[in-house]
């Protein structure tokens, strides 16, 4: 069963940032949550994940990122550098008026999770950082470049919708994994390639050792998007960092695993008693 927000404090609405307008879900009180989405998709993939945390006492902030769902896109274009999302992230939180937070995000969201403990650990309460790894996961680049020249053909929505069925774990229900798919052929695939791109090449795996915020890195057992020895190489890289592999899943927990929420807040807690 999932929790309602009936009664929460809502502060739902856009943020004028770096010259567009950013699309933030803004939801209860408490130490906050920043909640970081995956390649060409939006907020809603939090959508059963935050009512549970609210409830577990925190205030959870849930970007679009730019490009993506209801944010208008970079002035300059689609981001094609982890990085620059890390950083814009932080300056979010800025014109939120938060200082200290804790983060979990998913595949590139996990990556640019990684991003930001190396980048600003000491405002980092907590940090899980799920389907992602320290370095290059071993895409091609030129790859995924090839795919921006027929990103607008009629077979790219089916192909998302099949990609993301073949992206989740076995014990996620077929009725289930269908409407995760539908979910996520809503994406625009142009930013959702150059997310792709942004995700080849980034690598903070030299940056590791700036990591002193609590750090749990997770992984499902059945991604075949990440090598599992890379997310353990990932965890061992940080000496206090936990590592957790779920069986049954793939690339996507927050939305195949239930009561994720739950779940999250447990790890939250952990981390924050490890801190």
């Amino acid at each position: 069963m999932t929790a309602t927000l009936t009664g929460t404090s809502v502060r739902t609405g856009y943020v004028e940032l770096r010259g567009a307008l950013a699309f933030v879900e803004d939801v209860g009180e408490g130490p906050v949550v920043l909640l970081v989405h995956t390649a060409g998709q939006s907020g809603v993939q939090w959508r059963r994940t935050t009512p549970d945390l609210v409830a577990a006492g925190y205030r959870v902030v849930v970007p679009d990122l730019p490009g993506h769902g209801r944010s208008e896109p970079d002035p300059a274009g689609p981001v094609d550098d982890l990085g620059e999302y890390a950083a814009w992230l932080l300056d979010l939180l800025d014109e939120l008026g938060v200082d200290r937070f804790a983060v979990v995000g998913c595949s590139i969201g996990g990556k640019i999770t990684l991003d930001l403990a190396c980048r600003a650990p000491d405002r980092i309460d907590a940090a899980v950082a799920m389907a992602a790894v320290g370095g290059r996961p071993g895409l091609s680049e030129a790859g995924q470049r090839r795919e921006l020249e027929d990103s607008a053909s009629p077979s790219r929505g089916d192909r998302t919708y099949l990609g993301t069925l073949a992206s989740v774990g076995g014990a996620l229900p077929e009725s289930e994994a269908r409407m995760v798919a539908t979910m996520h052929r809503r994406e625009d695939p142009v930013v959702s390639t150059t997310d792709l791109v942004a995700w080849s090449r980034h690598d903070v795996s030299g940056r590791l050792d700036r990591v002193t915020c609590p750090l749990h890195v997770v992984a499902g057992a059945e991604d075949y998007w990440i090598d599992q020895r890379a997310v353990r190489a990932t965890a061992a890289a940080v000496p206090h960092a936990r590592c957790t592999v779920l069986d049954g899943v793939g690339h996507y927990p927050m939305e195949e695993l239930p009561e994720f929420g739950r779940v999250a807040a447990a790890w939250l807690a952990d981390l924050r008693t490890d801190r």
